[in-house]
């Protein structure tokens, strides 16, 4: 069963859906979740959501600040340390419902939530179970590895002057998501990028906007997720790693896998980034699930 739910995280009001069960009348162990780098609730969190719900978990799904249905300004910018704190929100309102057992909740993210949901397992002892599925975990890393260094140079120059026009309270400059040019501006410069957004906003998503500001590529490069990911112990972690992800790079997920404490699993789908939400879907999702049955339910 899916409700549209929506509560206040520091003056703004978010907004999602709430699945149950369809037969059960106690409360479930809940599974809090929300999308990666712009992306909405739409493009594919129903899917995983369902699996879980028919799992016998719940699971609330919220889009992010700024984005999709919920309400933030300014539009379409993405503050990774604000959607941690929103998480941790999402967590109190689960907490609140008749339907969700407060006492078994676990977090799900992907690629930018993906590095969310390592630092909120980090901080958060309300967490008892972490899936990390295909996640960003170094920003500064991932930005100088996706950006070519003439275009960082003049990312820099744009980051100065955009920060004095938002000091004379002008409208932040926004940059594209993606592009068909991969040599043209764009946050996320692949071509994998591209199509996966695209064809997504065309199949299921329509009100996912190709647009971030560009204070968002400057706030993705101070970010770090891995530098939180030993501190998980003693909440149970599973990684969920696409082994030629070119995009939140493979090889610090591995680095990040490493570095995190027991009990962690890891599970190495093939194929690049965004095959987890559909060619490696039931590969992503069964093994979500499970990792959340055997420690939420069993």
């Amino acid at each position: 069963m899916r409700e549209d739910i929506e509560f206040e995280a520091e003056g703004d009001v978010l907004r999602g859906w709430l699945y149950t069960p369809d037969e059960t009348d106690e409360p479930v162990p809940t599974i809090v979740m929300a999308h990666g780098f712009s992306a909405v609730k739409e493009m594919y969190l129903d899917e995983y959501a369902e699996v879980f719900a028919e799992a016998g978990l719940g699971a609330l799904v919220f889009d992010n600040r700024n984005f999709g249905e919920s309400e933030g300004e300014p539009r379409y910018e993405i503050d990774p340390w604000q959607q941690v704190r929103d998480y941790r929100h999402a967590i109190t309102y689960a907490e609140t419902r008749d339907e969700v057992d407060g006492d078994r909740i676990g977090i799900w993210g992907s690629s930018y939530s993906g590095g969310h949901v390592l630092t909120v397992g980090a901080l958060e002892n309300r967490v008892s179970a972490v899936v990390s599925q295909a996640p960003l975990t170094d920003g500064y890393h991932n930005v100088r590895r996706l950006v070519r260094p003439d275009i960082m140079t003049e990312y820099r120059k744009q980051f100065d002057q955009d920060r004095r026009a938002r000091f004379r309270d002008e409208d932040p400059e926004m940059v594209p998501v993606v592009s068909e040019d991969l040599l043209g501006e764009a946050a996320l410069p692949t071509q994998d990028s591209y199509e996966w957004f695209t064809e997504t906003k065309e199949k299921r998503a329509p009100n996912w906007e190709n647009e971030v500001t560009l204070r968002t590529i400057e706030m993705l490069a101070e970010y770090a997720p891995i530098d939180y990911v030993e501190q998980i112990s003693p909440t149970p972690l599973l990684l969920i790693v696409a082994a030629e992800d070119d995009l939140a790079v493979a090889d610090k997920a591995f680095e990040t896998y490493e570095r995190a404490r027991e009990p962690k699993k890891l599970v190495t789908l093939d194929g690049g980034h965004f095959e987890a939400y559909v060619e490696k879907f039931d590969e992503s999702s069964e093994a979500a699930r499970d990792w959340f049955v055997d420690h939420l339910i069993a």
